[in-house]
């Protein structure tokens, strides 16, 4: 299949249509660009698994809306919000507590922690895992990753600002 459609004449037929059917969807030009572009990189990818040449326009299409629609469980799941709004949100350590912590005061909390929370925590942040990698590994659900990383942070944040700074020599 790889060889019967040629990626500039695909991208020449489609392009337009695919276009106007994200703007439909995001009701914006960029996105809806980013979206179109997005669709032709997947088939650079992945159209060679295609066998039936005839269902290319579906595939494109079927392929855009479904990266549409996990775009938008992306922003539901994680908002976009600007740093001087969401200051509220933020915990609030001291200057002071942040020039105190040192990485051996951080991976000997890590070590502190239960294995369960202390597992997800080095895969997610250490070794840069994403979470459905971290599933795998673990051998458990997605949403165990994410509630343990949740957790472990809680954890790890209480014995990282409870931690008893030595004196002054």
């Amino acid at each position: 299949m790889a060889q019967s459609v040629d990626f500039e004449n695909l991208v020449s037929s489609y392009y337009g249509t695919l276009y106007q059917f994200a703007l439909s969807l995001t009701r914006d030009e960029a996105e809806a660009c980013d979206l179109t572009q997005e669709t032709f990189c997947i088939w650079a990818a992945k159209g060679h698994q295609l066998r039936d040449v005839s269902k290319v326009k579906t595939w494109l299409f079927t392929t855009l809306h479904r990266e549409f629609l996990g775009s938008r469980r992306r922003q539901t799941r994680f908002p976009h919000m600007e740093l001087e709004h969401a200051s509220a949100e933020l915990p609030a350590v001291s200057p002071a507590t942040i020039y105190q912590l040192d990485s051996e005061q951080l991976l000997e909390a890590v070590g502190q922690l239960d294995e369960t929370y202390r597992a997800a925590i080095m895969l997610f942040y250490l070794q840069d895992y994403s979470y459905n990698e971290i599933a795998e590994i673990l051998g458990i659900p997605l949403g165990t990753v994410k509630s343990r990383l949740t957790r472990g942070l809680e954890k790890l944040h209480h014995l990282m600002t409870n931690i008893q700074t030595p004196p002054p020599s």
